[in-house]
């Protein structure tokens, strides 16, 4: 199985991610404050996408905008640069799954399905989220597709607390999405999130006995994306190694949330209701 936050964590980047610690990461209460912050400025910059994307703009003017507004805000683009990637987000349209690059050449049009996935380092601790966004006037069949890419996300987030196991909040997600007609990607997940961008453990979205049924504990923060797809689960690797697309060509979308475990619940760090 083809897991990004496995790999990931194999990886080192020199710049923002520390020396990977093995196990799971409890949060203090100064590095979740901290968190906090990241994580805000993640918001406000996908807040501000949300309102300016338009037909006519290119992916890469996304980019340079999300790069500058993080910078302004005293934090570092946590995937510029990360693992060799050359920009401050992830611009996947249409059937682009996830990790797609912003390009000059890619214009948005009316009815375009654009995921935007974006993180901020700041103060030695990473905030990410994604959303997506509908270009314009989409389809009622796309419409549908990111209504319910939305509601998957709280679906999970709302099985969070401490004592809760990640099959909780990944079978939530799993019958939510089927239960609509659409399929869960499983070639990637969620993951732990703080000094790294991706730590322990692999937050996935879908029942499985392939990863560690990890038992939630107050203190962790973790990063929920379930990926979900019109047609088939299934997706391929594009040429520049980073665009994975769906494999029949399908609508795709996602949606993401840093979140903190708490002993009564939960905490969503990237609450963009909170800017």
């Amino acid at each position: 199985m083809n897991i990004l936050s496995d790999l990931l964590l194999q990886k080192q980047q020199p710049t923002r991610e520390k020396k990977q610690q093995k196990g799971i990461q409890i949060k203090t209460e100064r590095e979740i404050g901290i968190m906090r912050q990241s994580s805000r400025i993640v918001a406000t910059v996908l807040k501000e996408i949300m309102g300016m994307v338009e037909p006519g703009m290119t992916t890469a003017d996304l980019d340079a905008y999300a790069e500058k507004r993080i910078r302004e805000m005293d934090a570092i683009p946590s995937f510029k640069g990360l693992y060799g990637f050359p920009a401050s987000i992830c611009s996947s349209i249409n059937n682009e799954a996830v990790h797609g690059i912003p390009n000059r050449k890619k214009v948005l049009k009316p009815g375009d399905v654009l995921k935007v996935d974006t993180g901020a380092f700041f103060q030695g601790f990473h905030g990410d989220s994604c959303v997506t966004i509908g270009v314009g006037t989409v389809s009622p069949d796309a419409a549908k597709l990111i209504k319910v890419a939305e509601e998957a996300l709280y679906k999970g987030i709302e099985q969070v607390k401490e004592g809760a196991y990640l099959l909780d909040l990944a079978g939530a997600i799993q019958d939510h999405v089927e239960a609509n007609g659409f399929s869960v990607v499983e070639d990637f997940t969620g993951h732990g999130v703080g000094r790294n961008l991706h730590e322990e453990p692999s937050v996935f979205n879908f029942r499985t006995r392939e990863m560690p049924n990890v038992k939630l504990r107050a203190g962790m923060t973790i990063a929920i994306e379930p990926i979900i797809n019109a047609g088939s689960k299934i997706t391929k690797m594009m040429p520049d190694k980073w665009t994975a697309v769906t494999i029949d060509k399908s609508l795709s979308a996602q949606f993401e949330h840093t979140v903190l475990v708490t002993k009564d619940g939960y905490e969503i760090l990237t609450d963009r209701n909170l800017v």
